[in-house]
């Protein structure tokens, strides 16, 4: 009989358990940084072709110069956002950013048209025709940029558009690199 009884309230439990849950999940504020396992651990080891004829294609040994910090763009003519953070770049490589793309399973012609559109802010771009760059530097999607030191060590990533308002943190992330 008192087997009876607890079967019959542990639905109840259950759902209150699940309920308690749900709530805990929806109150509690969630972390807007994404952690990059890749921050602090050298670029992978690559080279690739150049993606436009005005440009030399790009490879490990290109951010391992001692130099300063560049700023490494994966980017693509197909990506939209990629196109709204142009003029962001454009700013850095006038005060002097070096940036160098990676661009993610495009066309040249594609390309060739994007950089006319939407500014070529790349000192060199690499094409990276099956991602396997892209994945290896631990790269979700496009747009995303790291921030390379002068050892060719990630010190920084940001995921998603770069917009105006990223442009300080992107600056001390380049400083902090030097």
């Amino acid at each position: 009989m008192s087997s009876v009884r607890w079967t019959l309230w542990l639905p109840l439990l259950l759902f209150t358990c699940f309920l308690v849950l749900v709530v805990h999940g929806l109150t509690k504020p969630g972390s807007t940084e994404v952690e990059s396992a890749m921050v602090g651990k050298p670029l992978p080891s690559f080279t690739l072709e150049p993606a436009v004829a005005d440009r030399p294609g790009l490879s490990t040994s290109d951010f391992d110069g001692g130099g300063a910090p560049r700023l490494l763009n994966v980017f693509a003519s197909w990506c939209i956002p990629c196109a709204i953070e142009a003029p962001q770049l454009e700013t850095l490589r006038r005060e002097g950013v070096a940036i160098d793309g990676i661009a993610i399973r495009d066309r040249r012609e594609d390309l060739e048209a994007f950089l006319a559109r939407n500014g070529n802010p790349f000192a060199r771009i690499g094409r990276d025709d099956v991602s396997a760059v892209q994945l290896a530097l631990g790269s979700a999607g496009v747009p995303e940029s790291f921030v390379i030191d002068g050892k060719g060590v990630i010190r920084y990533q940001h995921i998603g558009v770069i917009r105006p308002e990223d442009l300080p943190l992107i600056r001390e992330k380049l400083r902090e690199a030097a």
